[in-house]
């Protein structure tokens, strides 16, 4: 037994000996490595098309030295977040220990960093909560120990932390909430502070003052039982509201945030970029951004949501030429919600999809005065199943229509019918071949955009249309380089070919149709209130479903998709269609007021017709004559389908 006790007892010291020559090897390590010049870590500038500067981020839009930030602040940071911060050496033992037991007891996910640890946190590019990551951040959080003293770790941490509302460091926070320097805080408005930083989209008292003054209280609580304010002091906290101003000295936009996070998002993908903004000292990044179209579209959004309730936005412009985007914002405030629907929400795109049907008809021998019958309709399949679309209103024109009538119209009994006829995988690989990568499934209801797409996967697919026919990668990012100027990553646009370009511009010359009088009939094209106010020719296609609706339109110099909808995708009433509409046509006004006034070229090989609007037949005198395009040979023929069930 005595044996046995003596070589456990031999076990342990040699497993504490070795783990206390390991630590000390990996502070030895640290100590010999280059020294982290903090106040330049963790920058990105990023930069519009115009090279001027927009945002500088993570970290940091001001420094402020300890010696001018309030002692009730640091008081308030050190006692909520890492009451040991001035006695560990970067890892607080028995606190992880501690968590480490309530977890266990708890089945809870408790955490123990400090703020060292959180500081260099601060300075990765993502969240991962990997095991490599977690390792990489602990010899980091080593390094900072050795080369810096406490102020100066306390420093650049309180210099870099998220504030919320787009505030990083207690510079911009302080004069963002209290229009006041961080010295000159109170007591009751540092606790605040440190306790947005828990969750800034939560705590902030801009966005949820009761939640703020929540967890501020409990801020005081934890700076009672650390002695740094006395039981009368705590009493009397909070008896008074606080004075919140939530303004900056400058204007700033709220919802070019939403681009900001798509710049970062996209820079994930990024492969050669470093993983951390340590390893690169800071990155500058290039965008496509246009700031005065980012604001007009801000303007436009603002001006057309005012009585919206709890519909949400996103919106996107883009240089279908080189597929830049130029303005783009996920949501109506990005100070409520930081979901960005732009580059994360999936939504019906309803009948937006059927250009891409109609292009397909058009590769597949139909042309723009092919006639289907518009009636009430049930399909019947092999299985027995039926499926009945039905128009919206349930309005028909009980006749043949042409596919440019369809197409104005957005009849669904036309593109169902199209759909089947060309068969429901030829949609599904005509999309893929534009470059949409999101699923499709190969259903009849496909035509009318059941299937769930993002909007800038979607816009790919768009700006193979609105440029002719060539594939562009839309992106936000142009080009990035490291703070010395070295190119780190920039932008190679493949220009691919992937369409027919005649049947391209017999498509966006249909497009035209929703705002041409020409269809007036039975019903009217789906975006004619838009005519009298557009200053030129768009190409334009609305979606409406119960929960979704989408405005996208283009010229060769610009296209824009707007969608309008809820996250809970609840049913939306008409609002929605005409926000879209708008918020589409005042974007697109305004970015191209200065531009040349131009139009798709005719290609050598289309020829024009006039024809009846709504039948296809040739009446000059009709007051419904419209000219439609043919590829040259195909105007002598036409499908015409004698079937009207």
């Amino acid at each position: 037994m005595k044996r046995k006790i003596f070589f456990l007892l031999r076990v342990v010291l040699f497993l504490f000996l070795s783990g206390l020559i390991a630590l000390l090897g990996i502070y030895a390590y640290a100590f010999f490595s280059p020294r982290l010049e903090l106040t330049n870590l963790g920058k990105v500038y990023l930069y519009d098309q115009e090279d001027q500067l927009v945002y500088q981020g993570s970290n940091h839009n001001q420094w402020v030295s300890l010696d001018q930030i309030s002692q009730h602040l640091i008081d308030a940071v050190i006692s909520v977040e890492d009451k040991n911060f001035y006695s560990h050496y970067g890892f607080d033992l028995l606190r992880i220990a501690k968590a480490m037991q309530t977890n266990i007891m708890n089945n809870t996910r408790q955490g123990a960093s400090t703020i060292s640890q959180q500081y260099i946190k601060n300075m990765f590019l993502t969240f991962d909560q990997t095991w490599q990551r977690k390792i990489e951040e602990a010899f980091l959080t080593v390094e900072l120990e050795v080369h810096y003293s406490k102020d100066n770790i306390l420093e650049g941490y309180l210099n870099t932390i998220n504030y919320g509302e787009g505030n990083y460091g207690i510079g911009e926070a302080s004069q963002y909430y209290f229009n006041k320097n961080a010295k000159d805080l109170t007591l009751e408005e540092a606790m605040m502070l440190a306790g947005i930083p828990k969750s800034p989209n939560k705590f902030n008292p801009v966005v949820n003052y009761d939640a703020c003054i929540k967890r501020a209280k409990i801020v005081a609580k934890t700076m009672l039982d650390n002695h740094y304010i006395d039981e009368t002091t705590y009493a009397h906290l909070f008896e008074n509201k606080i004075e919140v101003y939530g303004k900056e000295e400058q204007d700033r936009s709220q919802m070019i945030q939403y681009y900001q996070d798509a710049v970062l998002n996209e820079l994930k993908n990024i492969k050669g970029i470093p993983t951390t903004l340590l390893e690169s000292g800071g990155l500058k990044i290039y965008t496509s951004l246009d700031i005065n179209a980012q604001k007009n579209l801000e303007n436009s959004i603002k001006n057309n949501m005012k009585d919206s309730d709890d519909l949400q936005i996103a919106s996107v412009l883009i240089d279908p030429n080189t597929g830049g985007i130029k303005a783009l914002t996920g949501g109506f405030d990005y100070s409520e919600s930081q979901y960005n629907r732009a580059t994360q929400s999936k939504r019906q795109v309803g009948s937006t999809m059927k250009p891409f049907l109609y292009y397909a008809a058009l590769e597949n021998n139909m042309t723009s005065s092919s006639t289907f019958y518009s009636g009430e309709t049930s399909f019947v399949f092999s299985n027995n199943k039926t499926y009945s679309p039905s128009n919206y209103n349930h309005i028909y024109g009980n006749q043949y229509i042409t596919m440019a009538a369809a197409l104005a119209f957005s009849d669904n009994i036309y593109a169902v019918k199209t759909h089947l006829f060309l068969g429901e995988n030829t949609l599904v690989n005509l999309a893929k071949q534009t470059g949409i990568k999101g699923e499709l499934q190969p259903n009849p209801s496909l035509a009318l955009g059941t299937s769930e797409l993002n909007i800038l996967d979607f816009a790919t697919g768009y700006t193979t249309l609105a440029n002719g026919g060539f594939k562009k990668e839309v992106h936000l990012i142009e080009k990035i380089e490291d703070m010395d100027g070295n190119l780190l990553y920039e932008f190679k646009d493949k220009n691919e070919m992937v369409l027919n370009s005649n049947y391209v511009y017999i498509l966006n010359e249909m497009l035209t149709n929703t705002t041409n009088s020409a269809f007036n009939s039975y019903t009217t094209p789906t975006a004619l209130s838009l005519a009298s106010k557009m200053s030129r020719k768009y190409a334009l296609k609305t979606g409406t479903t119960n929960t979704d609706c989408w405005s996208v339109g283009y010229t060769p110099d610009a296209l824009s998709l707007v969608w309008v909808g809820k996250d809970d995708s609840s049913e939306v009433g008409s609002i929605a269609s005409r926000i879209s509409k708008n918020v589409w046509l005042e974007t697109m006004e305004s970015y191209l007021k200065d531009s040349e006034n131009h139009w798709y070229e005719t290609p050598k090989n289309v020829v024009g017709l006039v024809k009846d609007a709504i039948s296809g037949e040739e009446n000059m005198n009709s007051k419904n004559s419209t000219i439609f395009y043919y590829e040259k040979g195909s105007e002598l023929s036409s499908i015409h389908v004698n079937n009207e069930s």
